[in-house]
């Protein structure tokens, strides 16, 4: 897959401040105590919603790599529907609260 489709903003040559900004709260979420897989969980979500292919992709192979199961993945359009994210969201209510 093409790192950069077309259609789409080449954030790396367009907006390179913004980029680095991106990239400085991206390295911030992983030395939080948030598990990688729902980092790249949410990651897979924002980019189902902007209808990026190559997000989807690139953060689907992450969640993967870090333990993430593919049926909690194939079901993430409905995961409001899904009794497969109600632990996630158990957990992250609880991570909220303290």
């Amino acid at each position: 897959m093409n790192k950069v489709i077309k259609h789409r903003l080449d954030v790396w040559e367009e907006e390179p401040v913004y980029w680095e900004l991106v990239s400085a709260i991206d390295k911030r979420l992983y030395q939080s105590t948030l598990p990688k897989s729902l980092i790249e969980l949410i990651k897979i979500r924002v980019s189902q919603i902007n209808k990026c292919a190559y997000c989807i992709d690139y953060h689907t192979q992450d969640a993967l790599r870090h333990g993430e199961t593919p049926r909690r993945i194939f079901a993430l359009s409905a995961w409001q529907e899904s009794p497969l994210f109600r632990k996630v969201n158990v957990q992250r209510c609880k991570w909220q609260k303290k």
